[in-house]
């Protein structure tokens, strides 16, 4: 009471309402806080998650090729030649068009029998080719080097050393497994990379064990794909096997240098970036226990103590691949600009309140209106809507925190090169749709159409990817030019686009869009050369209609899948 009697009547008036003021300022900056970590923790959990299956789609696209190279190379139901040399025209044919299938990384493909005799195509180029054969079981092999499909193999090269395939462990996996199965990675003596072989059993005419057809799997792009991600400052992205063995990492190396100049793989547990390894021990026994190849997140405490959030999946196919993807970032990246946001806040509160107090009870008013705007924006990307946000006008931190979950959203939703919606938003309108089509009892379907660029590699390989990418944009462009506002166009990954016909009368429409649609993206591109070496692209285009073809947004792409690839085989 002395205190207050010895105040100026100013300060006695001013000083509760200024103490008030910031008061409540903290306490709007707390809860600004909190809003904001609550919104990271959902936002973050998603992205992890979007990125970690991101991997997972790339990786399985990466290696699902391999199995195609083995069915061209040895379709089912063609028996093992009783002889290489016989058969060594239809030998060659086929093993050119599985090499062809996906030439990076699937250039070479081969074949020992039970008697020891060996063919295998090694694809040094799009025209140039090496045939290695042994057309008995004794000897080393004969190098043939050649171009086109069946050039002439000329004068043959014979290897010094003797080359056994039956001693090698690719012939061993195969022989031992009745499905096609892979061998352990190692590492190419020549090429210093990573390797991983994938091999199947063939049989004679009487289904008994006749030898074994197997193709490399060059596992550089794992890396290169990571390392390309867009990650936060102190994140880090991994692929590895089971046992901690790095497949490719975000940063940091996967391989270690010996003395003598070869190259040994590196363990997660035995990495010198302390995130790797931390990551690995937290989260090996995790995923391991895994019931589900879906992606999961956890949170653990990092060497430094700090908690650290990881999003991680596991990776199997038929053939027996086992992999762990994690995906490890720093909580302190995700909430480094909620607490600056929250610094700045109440400092710019007190400073308020300090100079004009009512200046600082109308800017209290407007920051708690904003909040509560964040709060719902928040919940709203969290819930993963696709109506668009009100955009903000405000020029402060609070707009630039609103823009930011604006920006989140949209980058959720659109692909970064197109600008088209990207996968995950078009199944969300798709659902949405078909849950206004089943209320409102609507006969007519939507469709969904799976647009694949045919050639589209032979832009890049020929233009690079730069000029890939302005093809892209302009096909992407022709297909949003070409359909009705209703309609929904996005790019489900690469060069392959999806289509939502919002209501057809009928199949014969999706047909006609189909055919129209395809015409369309047949158009010579201007961005290429027009003195006749312009890859002929154009599209295969399939479709499935809803409720006919599929009762749901995943059965319904892998119906219009399986009929644009085979259209692609027909065409």
């Amino acid at each position: 009471m002395r205190l207050l009697s010895r105040l100026p009547l100013r300060a006695l008036l001013t000083l509760p309402y200024v103490l008030l003021i910031l008061g409540t300022a903290i306490v709007i900056g707390v809860l600004s806080y909190a809003a904001g970590r609550d919104a990271v923790d959902n936002l973050s959990g998603q992205l992890l998650t979007e990125t970690v299956h991101r991997i997972e789609q790339a990786v399985e696209r990466h290696v699902a090729g391999s199995g195609a190279v083995l069915e061209v190379a040895f379709p089912k139901g063609i028996p093992a030649p009783q002889s290489i040399a016989d058969e060594l025209p239809a030998l060659r044919e086929r093993f050119w068009l599985a090499t062809s299938v996906h030439r990076d990384p699937n250039n070479y493909a081969y074949y020992g029998d039970r008697q020891g005799r060996f063919i295998g195509l090694w694809r040094s180029s799009e025209s140039d080719a090496e045939l290695r054969l042994r057309t008995t079981g004794a000897g080393p092999r004969d190098l043939y080097h050649y171009s086109g499909i069946l050039g002439d193999l000329g004068a043959p090269q014979t290897e010094q050393r003797v080359f056994e395939p039956r001693d090698r462990p690719w012939y061993k996996a195969g022989a031992a497994s009745t499905l096609q199965t892979w061998t352990s990675i190692y590492i190419d003596f020549k090429l210093q990379q990573l390797v991983a072989t994938r091999a199947r059993r063939v049989t004679d005419r009487n289904g008994a064990f006749a030898g074994v057809v197997a193709t490399d799997l060059s596992l550089r792009q794992v890396t290169e794909f990571l390392q390309r991600l867009d990650l936060s400052p102190n994140a880090v992205a991994m692929v590895m096997e089971k046992d901690g063995n790095l497949i490719g990492v975000s940063r940091g190396a996967h391989m270690k240098a010996l003395p003598d100049g070869t190259n040994v793989r590196l363990n997660a547990a035995q990495s010198t970036d302390k995130l790797v390894a931390a990551t690995y021990a937290a989260v090996r026994g995790l995923a391991d226990a895994s019931a589900d190849n879906l992606p999961h997140t956890t949170v653990f405490n990092g060497a430094d103590g700090a908690p650290v959030q990881v999003g991680y999946a596991r990776l199997t196919d038929d053939a027996g691949l086992d992999w762990l993807i994690m995906v490890a970032v720093p909580r302190t990246d995700f909430l480094h600009g909620i607490i600056d946001n929250f610094r700045r806040t109440v400092l710019l509160a007190a400073v308020a309140a300090i100079v004009v107090m009512l200046t600082g009870m109308l800017v209290l008013a407007t920051v708690t209106l904003e909040l509560r705007r964040l709060a719902s924006a928040a919940r709203r990307v969290g819930e993963g809507s696709t109506v668009p946000m009100t955009e903000s006008t405000r020029k402060d931190e609070l707009g630039d925190l609103a823009r930011s979950f604006s920006e989140m959203q949209k980058r959720l939703l659109t692909d970064p090169l197109t600008g088209l919606a990207n996968r995950d938003a078009l199944i969300r309108h798709v659902e949405d749709r078909i849950v206004q089509q089943r209320r409102r009892g609507d006969p007519r379907p939507i469709v969904l159409l799976f647009v694949d660029i045919n050639n589209f590699k032979l832009v890049n390989d020929a233009y690079g990817h730069d000029v890939g990418d302005a093809v892209l944009q302009e096909l992407a462009r022709r297909l949003a030019g070409a359909v009705r506002a209703n309609d929904i166009v996005a790019r489900y990954a690469g060069d392959e686009f999806l289509v939502m016909l919002d209501s057809v009368d009928r199949r014969e429409d999706a047909e006609r869009v189909s055919a129209t649609l395809a015409e369309l993206m047949a158009h010579p591109l201007g961005m290429l050369p027009s003195d006749g070496t312009q890859p002929r692209l154009g599209a295969a285009i399939g479709y499935a209609l809803y409720p006919e073809d599929g009762q749901d947004v995943e059965t319904l792409i892998r119906h219009a899948d399986q009929q644009m690839y085979l259209r692609k085989r027909q065409s």
